[in-house]
């Protein structure tokens, strides 16, 4: 379903999720500064991306963020309240997106994010720097 961050409970939900996400992702990577961790309210509204989510009986439990460049889906962020790891919410989010070439990138050191991405067809395109010693890995899938 699409979120809609007008409604102050829904962003706030959102929020909450991603901080929980990167949260763990900065501890994989050994690296604090992913941008989405540090966001304000604001400026999660106000991102520009297309936010699709999933609830279950507690609330909200993952969403996956993308913006379209021409026919291309670009996955700015997926994440997944820790409560619900390895139970397949980032794989139907990821089938929630429109169909098209898919690009994404996450950290190097972010095995699980790596594999699920593998294990969906993706192919890594190439790596960049951050941060010292901190890098991204960049892939795709047509």
């Amino acid at each position: 379903m699409i979120l809609d961050l007008t409604d102050d409970t829904v962003l706030h939900e959102l929020w909450t999720v991603q901080r929980l996400a990167y949260a763990v992702e900065a501890e994989l990577i050994g690296f604090d500064g992913i941008p989405p961790l540090h966001e304000s309210l604001e400026e999660l509204r106000s991102s520009g991306e297309t936010f699709l989510g999933l609830y279950d009986e507690e609330g909200l439990v993952g969403a996956v963020s993308y913006q379209l460049d021409g026919s291309t889906v670009d996955i700015c962020r997926l994440v997944v309240h820790p409560r619900a790891h390895r139970r397949g919410i980032a794989s139907k989010l990821l089938d929630s997106l429109p169909a098209g070439p898919q690009i994404v990138s996450t950290g190097t050191k972010n095995e699980p994010a790596l594999r699920l991405y593998r294990k969906r067809g993706f192919v890594e395109t190439g790596e960049f720097e951050v941060a010292p010693g901190v890098t991204i890995t960049s892939l795709s899938r047509p």
